[in-house]
């Protein structure tokens, strides 16, 4: 196969891959672990995160295999429900792995809602453990409840979901 053909299927997989529901986190295996370090004066110093950000390859594979995602299907990351700039933790209870290419919800929407959450909390206006529980709880109906952006997906998520909360 020429190249071209290659990338077209490659493209046309991952295409059709990313319309796929996005995976959540199953509650029994991440329920967003929080570290004792992750206080308010620390949480908004800043390069705190990147201080603390400890995740090894094995732990990322630990991951994978609990959730059984092949990585190589998708582009994931092994993402941090409770993100260490909003005082998570490193533990694999906080650990999943998340698609940065399912739509409408993925790592770069969830990472947009951190930095909402993180600003918040630091300028004083909702509490450390307030940020925590709202992404631990529904990150995406934290999403629809923080932006308007997406008006049209947040109404089918949450319609979709309002008997699972």
């Amino acid at each position: 196969m020429t190249g071209k053909v290659l990338a077209f299927l490659l493209l046309l997989s991952t295409a059709a891959y990313a319309e796929e529901k996005p995976i959540v986190p199953d509650r029994a295996m991440t329920y967003g672990a929080v570290d004792i370090n992750g206080t308010l004066e620390n949480i908004c110093t800043p390069g705190y995160s990147k201080s603390v950000r400890k995740v090894t390859v094995g732990t990322r594979n630990k991951v994978y295999a609990e959730y059984k995602v092949d990585p190589l299907r998708d582009y994931y990351e092994v993402d941090h429900l409770v993100s260490l700039e909003l005082g998570g933790s490193n533990d694999v209870k906080n650990l999943w792995p998340q698609s940065y290419t399912t739509v409408p919800w993925n790592a770069h929407v969830k990472d947009k809602l951190e930095n909402r959450l993180h600003r918040e909390i630091c300028d004083g206006i909702i509490t450390i453990t307030e940020a925590q529980e709202a992404i631990r709880t529904d990150w995406i109906k934290t999403y629809c409840d923080k932006y308007d952006d997406m008006q049209e997906e947040c109404a089918s998520y949450l319609k979709e979901n309002k008997n699972e909360n």
